[in-house]
């Protein structure tokens, strides 16, 4: 898996993850205004025919892209599964066993056939057992205590959740974003 880059406005805020070439494209245009991390990536162009020399781009974990800085983009994060998954570390909240993806299931704590809705406050991770179990009923009403409060990540949180293949530098990075509630699963 190509691990991807993380692309910053120039104040630092975050903004997307990109592929190298989308990263590549920003070098070329001179558009980089600072990066941040050991330059692990190395691209090979092709051969000038004025010098016969090879291009060569050096891509940062971590860019910060020229443009206009708007105010830090607040917009809940798209709520999907995997992300979902990765915030509640694989667990279970009901029994708290770790499952793989494909045998976790999303839970409304409040059921949607009640009124709950499909948010990120109201949903958790739980095993086809308890959550078959739990079927149209609450929490209390099923005798079956969360092990934690599900809770909306920002920004900073949901690049870190949409990515698999994060890098130390990148990490780093991003984990100055993080609330109580990801450093507690951090």
């Amino acid at each position: 898996m190509q691990t991807r880059i993380l692309r910053l406005n120039k104040a630092g805020q975050a903004m997307e993850w990109i592929d190298h070439e989308t990263a590549a494209s920003l070098y070329a245009k001179q558009q980089i205004v600072w990066s941040f991390g050991d330059e692990s990536t190395i691209l090979h162009g092709g051969y000038s025919r004025l010098n016969g020399e090879r291009s060569i781009i050096k891509l940062a974990p971590v860019i910060a892209t020229e443009g206009q800085v708007n105010q830090f983009d607040q917009r809940i994060p798209k709520l999907c599964n995997s992300a979902l998954f990765r915030r509640d570390q694989n667990l279970c909240l009901y029994c708290g066993q770790k499952f793989r993806s494909a045998e976790l299931t999303r839970d409304h704590v409040m059921p949607q056939a009640r009124g709950g809705p499909d948010t990120w406050t109201n949903c958790v991770a739980a095993c086809k057992s308890c959550n078959h179990f739990k079927a149209c009923r609450t929490p209390d009403e099923a005798n079956m205590p969360l092990l934690a409060i599900p809770f909306k990540p920002n920004k900073w949180e949901y690049l870190a959740l949409a990515n698999r293949n994060i890098l130390a530098d990148q990490m780093q990075f991003l984990v100055k974003g993080f609330s109580n509630n990801m450093r507690r699963l951090s």
